[in-house]
């Protein structure tokens, strides 16, 4: 199994197909992120195989040079969000990193970290635009697939949405951590203190993986 064969299955998909109309027209009459080429950048970096963790985001940043098709992250030189902030603020709490000075987070995807936004694309200044229109259900059939594979990995779930997913994946097999989104709305609830880095990494270790190295230079 491999990261290309389970989209090219979605793709034959009624489902998909409408969803890529939908997504064609909005290009072709709207302001959309992250740029169309980058769109899957997330299965990039490490395929099915190789993932060690998968941490759920909701859509892609709305605002121009944000998005970059991995959740959270933005490219170098541009602002770090509040959200970011956030998981770097517990990053340095839970396993000491350095608060990077860039919001790029390619170091993590290196290593079979799966930075997997819900929706995929969003129009120019209107989150959640692209709610709803078929991506929940292409990125449903990712997290399965995760599911299904032999060798066990993390699913970190912040927020509501995205601890809905957790009834989705076989906790006799796989490690889930949830706690409320980093955003700085809801942060302070719970987020702050929920160490996510250092339990991934317990847990890969358990299973003779090696664990992730979270700091970002």
């Amino acid at each position: 199994m491999d990261f290309k064969t389970i989209i090219d299955r979605e793709r034959q998909m009624p489902y998909y197909q409408q969803l890529e109309a939908f997504v064609n027209h909005e290009y072709q009459t709207h302001t959309v992120y992250p740029p169309r080429q980058r769109i899957f950048h997330c299965f990039n970096f490490k395929d099915y195989e190789d993932i060690k963790v998968v941490i759920i985001g909701q859509d892609p940043y709305h605002e121009e040079h944000q998005a970059n098709g991995l959740a959270f992250s933005v490219a170098k030189g541009v602002p770090i969000p509040p959200s970011l902030v956030n998981i770097y603020k517990e990053a340095h709490d839970d396993v000491g990193i350095e608060i990077p000075r860039h919001g790029d987070l390619s170091a993590w995807a290196n290593q079979g970290v799966l930075l997997l936004n819900t929706v995929l694309t969003v129009q120019a200044h209107r989150a959640n635009s692209h709610k709803e229109k078929g991506w929940e259900v292409f990125t449903n059939h990712i997290i399965e697939a995760m599911n299904q594979r032999e060798k066990p990995l993390v699913f970190i779930l912040w927020g509501r949405q995205a601890i809905d997913k957790a009834k989705m994946i076989d906790q006799t097999k796989h490690c889930v951590i949830t706690s409320p989104h980093p955003s700085p709305l809801s942060a302070y609830r719970g987020f702050f203190g929920s160490k996510p880095f250092s339990k991934t990494n317990q847990f890969l270790i358990s299973q003779g993986i090696e664990p992730i190295d979270w700091r970002i230079r």
